[in-house]
């Protein structure tokens, strides 16, 4: 009786140490996911329609692909172009926004290739390999993407952009992705984000 009893606490003990270990671990059980995915996680729960384990299950594949994929690092060249283009595109953006968030979007896409990430088709693939990366960041990402595809206003579009930038800017100056979460924007008092003008903007601004 005395050995089944020692038997019974060391499994239990086991089982204890083990539901620990992969709450613990990047990515592992609830604890895991809820950390690394952040906002990420209650997105993947809605979209299961509140099923929370087909939502883990979903987001343990992404990490199991993606998790062991190495960011490349940019010549400073490289990271000197796209900074540059993307102030073009928020120059541009009075005269023609969807023209500029489309560029927006573009460069987005190729400097996360550039990075190392999923180069196809899909957009999907790359937005979960992002998301495993930059999880507090990919909504920018989903939204410039959805945006450039001509969904939502000029008001929408702008907000793609400024919800873009921070994931932009983690790419091309290689922060890394355990730099911390993302921080909410503030809104001004119609609940808008703020916009960084361009030279453009600031004229238009000053003029009216």
């Amino acid at each position: 009786m005395f050995t089944v009893v020692i038997v019974a606490v060391v499994v239990i003990a086991a089982a204890v140490l083990l539901f620990i270990g992969r709450a613990r671990a990047p990515g592992g059980g609830r604890l895991g996911l809820q950390r690394r995915f952040g906002p990420e996680y209650q997105r993947a729960v809605a979209r299961h329609d509140g099923d929370v384990k087909a939502a883990e299950r979903e987001l343990g594949e992404r990490v199991k692909r993606h998790l062991s994929l190495h960011e490349k690092s940019l010549p400073p060249e490289v990271r000197a172009l796209c900074a540059a283009q993307w102030a073009d595109a928020q120059e541009q953006f009075v005269a023609s926004p969807q023209k500029a968030v489309a560029e927006a979007d573009a460069l987005l896409t190729r400097l996360a290739k550039d990075r190392g990430y999923p180069d196809g088709q899909e957009s999907e693939e790359l937005i979960a390999a992002l998301s495993v990366h930059h999880a507090h960041y990919v909504h920018g990402y989903r939204s410039l993407h959805t945006a450039a595809r001509g969904q939502g206003g000029t008001e929408e579009m702008r907000q793609a952009m400024v919800e873009a930038r921070p994931l932009f800017e983690a790419l091309v100056t290689e922060q890394p992705a355990s730099a911390g979460r993302r921080r909410p924007q503030p809104r001004n008092r119609r609940g808008h984000l703020p916009w960084t003008p361009g030279r453009h903007h600031a004229q238009e601004s000053g003029t009216s």
